[in-house]
């Protein structure tokens, strides 16, 4: 039996088209990889492509090292020659190739978000911009986002023509590019500009890399903006033989720049396009995927299709709702404990996803308190600590004297009693002389306003040549360990007179960056620093997820993109929250439809299991907000659910009107209805019918028991009062029930009788 006989009729539609534009709308957990796959290697093996021709393009490294295997495993011999990565990487293997073009230098530097900061701080701080009015992050997102939409330095100052904060914006923007320039580095989204900026600028190598590229597919279409749209559609303009896969109605990253009517338009670009729907389901079962069908179909923006799946319909939805968020995240952790413990699933398994980053730290503190092994992802990115930056920045200096931002972070690691006024003296001569700060430092002697400051350089300058010319014939191993050794690295760090576990901690983490180097050199055939230091530049904190720990996860819904679970939690499922209020006061209608297809994502992320959760009362930013539970889930029929949703009365801001508003008919809108508010859990007011949960605790109230005495709760029974402890607005009590356990909760909400 052929590979292509385990296809189902619209997979094998998919992989048998090959020539032309094609649009292959994937329905969550359609088998899409599969589908690339299959294309790949039916392309190779039946049509006789040369696998040289082929070039495959996905988001994140997880999902181009997957499909590598996978295109490795099907097509065996010659699938080395197969292109399949990221869009990052790609340009960076063409701008490595090319960039010189441009006035760059071939060995260019990466920086990530912290170097951006700090590079954008000190232009603020030369141009006496008040960034507590303007912000570094707004002024970094802006540039960002005119990047994503391939506008200049220059068009960006036209275009802010009359707005006296988009000419600061375009002020900083300049000398930002300036900088970079000089110090022969790129950002993150320099990379996809400058490359379409190479392709207009040299059609020869545009040429090249047409005739190279005669066959490209590119995966989540739905999250490209501009930039994006703009390479594929060079590359592909000589042949057309671009095949885009994708799901509108997972297009969640308009904050990040994604341009849904890439996908939405693909015909209109393409008229000649073939499109073909997958929407067989192979993750989730029958119950599942009704829920989330009947949720996206309210949205109008979209390309009509409904996932199905020849699964059973499995368990129904569960929702649970709570009257505050503390038994929201108590609920969850014993939920879980109790299904690992019934070995129906393990802690591996599970996860827990919110719509906000700020919404973990309950969940996180319950776990704690359970003893439940979990991981956040979307911390501290290993590459972003202190220590491995360090080490990072020492490598960069040497591969690249040019990076002043790595050069000044090391300049006093270990300390060598350079002070601010000397590194500013060194500068202002490399400005005007315009050169690099590493270079100016080299030139030392030639900075008469240094003096006796001059001689305090000298070791530093020393110790790079050698290690600059070391080098040329050490491996990025040892070159990492000399670095270490020299500059007595775990001296530097016993003298910061930090805890010992920490230093530690941090001594661990630079022997793990030491056997990332290890595997890197015993894994490419030709080792170069500088290709090193950009692997390690695109790696982001889901690519570094690791599958097999057996922990549960709690992220983010945008951070879940791409990934599933067994057992599935989405918390904090509150009209006010998800949605946003924002989100629901927005006159932009489409505002609304990206947080449907939000709650879409999070729901197809379940495989069997999945779980809604709402809170009556919820405190955000030290206030107790009380909201009605999420239309998301008033979206999904009852039949679907194991529980009763309450109902609300729909209000009219909840519907919006697609229709061109010359054709609307004048009409009375009223005011949104806001969330309703109390200022603390001190303050907190009986609620009819939304927090009857909730008592009233004055400041000055004092409680009926104390430590030591025996109490009774509605729910756990009795137990006995271990510890009391008075909070700005509440008392947290600890108390040992005597068959529910030990458990913490907060006195306003715990409602405890003195027996």
């Amino acid at each position: 039996m052929s590979i292509y006989d385990t296809l189902n009729r619209e997979q094998k539609e998919a992989v048998l088209t090959v020539e032309g534009p094609l649009l292959l709308l994937a329905g969550a957990g359609s088998g899409k990889t599969r589908v690339l796959t299959h294309r790949i290697a039916y392309m190779i093996d039946e049509m006789g492509v040369n696998p040289w021709h082929i070039l495959a393009i996905t988001f994140t490294n997880k999902a181009a090292n997957e499909m590598r295997e996978r295109v490795d495993n099907l097509v065996g011999f010659g699938s080395e020659q197969i292109w399949v990565s990221t869009f990052h990487s790609t340009c960076v293997k063409i701008l490595r190739r090319h960039i010189d073009r441009l006035g760059f230098d071939n060995g260019f530097t990466i920086y990530d978000t912290d170097d951006q900061k700090t590079v954008i701080k000190e232009i603020c701080k030369r141009f006496q911009i008040d960034t507590k009015q303007l912000k570094e992050r707004a002024i970094m997102s802006a540039i960002s986002s005119a990047k994503d939409e391939l506008i200049s330095p220059l068009e960006y100052e036209i275009n802010a023509f009359g707005d006296f904060t988009k000419k600061k914006i375009a002020s900083v923007y300049k000398e930002y590019q300036t900088i970079l320039k000089r110090s022969n580095a790129l950002d993150f989204d320099d990379l996809i500009m400058k490359t379409v900026e190479l392709f207009k600028a040299c059609p020869d190598v545009l040429y090249n890399y047409q005739e190279r590229f005669k066959y490209i597919m590119v995966d989540e279409y739905q999250d490209t903006n501009t930039a994006q749209f703009e390479l594929i559609r060079l590359l592909a303009d000589r042949h057309h033989n671009l095949c885009v896969v994708g799901d509108d109605d997972q297009s969640i990253y308009k904050f990040r720049g994604a341009n849904i009517r890439n996908i939405l338009d693909y015909e209109k670009v393409y008229p000649e396009a073939r499109v073909i729907k997958l929407e067989q389901n192979y993750r989730s079962t029958g119950n599942i995927l009704n829920a989330a069908n009947q949720v996206i179909k309210n949205n109008k923006g979209r390309k009509a299709k409904s996932l199905w799946t020849e699964k059973d319909a499995g368990a129904k939805v569960h929702y649970r709702q709570f009257d505050n968020g503390y038994e929201e995240a108590e609920f969850v952790a014993e939920d879980i404990a109790r299904k690992v413990r019934k070995g129906e699933c393990g802690y591996g398994d599970c996860a827990i996803l919110y719509r906000t980053n700020a919404q973990s730290r309950i969940m996180e503190e319950r776990f704690v308190l359970e003893g439940m092994p979990y991981n956040i992802v979307g911390g501290v990115n290993f590459y972003a600590r202190q220590e491995i930056k360090d080490i990072l920045a020492y490598l960069k200096t040497i591969d690249n004297g040019r990076d002043d931002l790595a050069v000044k972070r090391i300049i006093n690691v270990p300390k060598r009693g350079v002070g601010n006024a000397t590194l500013d003296k060194v500068q202002e001569y490399a400005d005007m002389r315009n050169i690099s700060f590493y270079d100016a430092l080299r030139e030392k002697d030639q900075i008469v306003s240094l003096g006796k400051a001059a001689a305090k350089l000298e070791p530093f300058v020393s110790m790079m040549q050698t290690f600059r010319s070391k080098a040329q014939y050490y491996g990025i191993q040892d070159m990492i360990e000399d670095v270490l050794e020299v500059i007595d690295y775990k001296g530097y760090l016993n003298s910061l007179n930090e805890e010992d576990e920490k230093t530690e901690d941090r001594l661990r983490n630079i022997d793990e960056f030491i056997s990332k180097a290890a595997i890197y050199e015993q894994t490419h055939d030709e080792i170069s620093l500088t290709d090193f230091l950009s692997e390690i530049a695109l790696v982001s904190d889901v690519d570094s997820m690791e599958d097999a720990d057996e922990r549960v996860r709690l992220m983010t819904i945008h951070s879940a993109k791409g990934l599933e679970f067994t057992q599935v939690y989405l918390v904090g499922m509150e009209d006010g929250l998800f949605p946003s209020y924002m989100t629901i006061v927005s006159d932009d209608p489409t505002d609304m439809e990206e947080e449907r297809r939000l709650a879409y994502v999070g729901i197809t992320r379940a495989m069997e299991d999945l779980t809604l959760t709402y809170a009556k009362a919820r405190m955000v930013r030290g206030e107790t907000q009380y909201n009605p539970v999420s239309r998301f889930v008033r979206e999904i029929p009852s039949e679907l659910m194991d529980n009763t949703v309450p109902t609300v009365k729909r209000r009219e801001e909840d519907v919006f009107d697609f229709r061109p508003k010359a054709v609307l008919k004048p009409k009375i809108t009223p005011q949104p209805v806001k969330p309703f508010i109390t200022q603390g859990i001190g303050s907190l007011n009986r609620v009819a019918g939304i927090n009857k949960g909730a008592a009233a605790l004055e400041a000055d109230t004092v409680l009926d028991y104390t430590e030591g005495d025996r109490v009774r709760h509605v729910k756990y029974g009795e137990g006995k009062v271990l510890k009391l402890e008075r909070e700005p607005r509440d008392y947290k009590v600890t108390v040992q029930f005597d068959n529910a356990g030990q458990k913490i909760m907060y006195a306003s909400f715990a409602k405890l009788k003195r027996v």
